[in-house]
This record gives structure tokens, sequence and C-alpha cells, in this order.
């Protein structure tokens, strides 16, 4: 019996070896493959974001939902006003609030801290989705913790005025 499933391990290990790097990759973050983004459809800059993403090689899904189920889905995570921004997705386990970065996303799922999940706040010029030419504010990506508090995830520096 374990000789049979000796065998059986080896063979699927062979096979594989035998996948191309990049098939091994794409089976390797099978998270990033969908991430759920709900948003009001009157909303331009969440387009902008999910686009994005898109470069980025995340599978994206828009849900057009009305501005009340939105903000009750918000509640529904634990958002706060102070937290919010103009969309909200569903990455595994976590939320992604607003306009986060794809890098800040992907390190997230890297990492995997014990958190609800990810948020930049209001919609800072700059950030992916609220691109204005050159300019760009300075903004931090939060990370949500299961209490509700808050920490620094990650700094995105602005332009200088």
């Amino acid at each position: 019996m374990h000789r049979r499933r000796l065998f059986s391990l080896a063979l699927g290990a062979g096979a594989l070896a035998a996948l191309p790097q990049s098939a091994l990759a794409l089976s390797a973050e099978p998270e990033r493959a969908k991430i759920t983004v709900y948003r009001s459809p009157t909303c331009g800059c969440c387009i902008a974001w999910v686009e994005h993403l898109q470069r980025e090689g995340f599978d994206v899904e828009v849900i057009d939902i009305e501005q009340t189920q939105l903000y009750a889905l918000k509640a529904r995570l634990g958002l706060t006003a102070a937290l919010a921004s103009c969309h909200t997705a569903i990455l595994g386990d976590y939320f992604i609030e607003g306009h986060v970065p794809a890098g800040d996303i992907a390190r997230l799922l890297d990492e995997r801290p014990a958190a609800a999940g990810l948020t930049v706040p209001g919609m800072p010029i700059g950030s992916p989705g609220m691109e204005m030419g050159d300019e760009k504010e300075a903004f931090d990506t939060l990370l949500v913790l299961e209490d509700g508090s808050t920490e620094i995830f990650e700094r995105h520096p602005g332009t200088e005025a």
C-alpha cells in the first residue's frame, strides 16, 4: 500500500516538473485570481482602479450596487466612515477599501497578516484610479486589524508643491 502511494506521489511530482514555470506561478497564488469589486454604477474612478488591478495581473469582477447597499456592505465589514472610500472589494478573507495600490494587495497576500483588510481612506489624488497628471498627494495604506484598529501598512509619498 505504501509503495503504491509513493509511486503516485512520484508521478505527480514528475507531472509538476514538466509544467512550464508560468503555470506553476499561476497555481501558487490562486487567491490573486479573483477580486470582487462592489461599486456605485456612477463612479468612474472605481473603473480606473479596476483597470490598474487588471494591468497588474488581477482577475477582477465588478458588481454595480446601489449606494445604500454599498454602505450596508461597508458597515457589515466594520468599515467606519473614517476608513471608507468609494468602492469596496473582497479578496478571499480580506476586504480592500478604496484606491489601494496593487503592490500593497500583493504584499498582503504574500504576508497574510491576521487582519480584516486594507484601506486607503478617502480618494487621494495620485492614488491608483485617481491620477491627475503629475500631481500626487501623500497617502498611507492602512491595515485594518480584526478589532477595527489600524496600523500603517505602506506609506506612499506625494509630489512636492
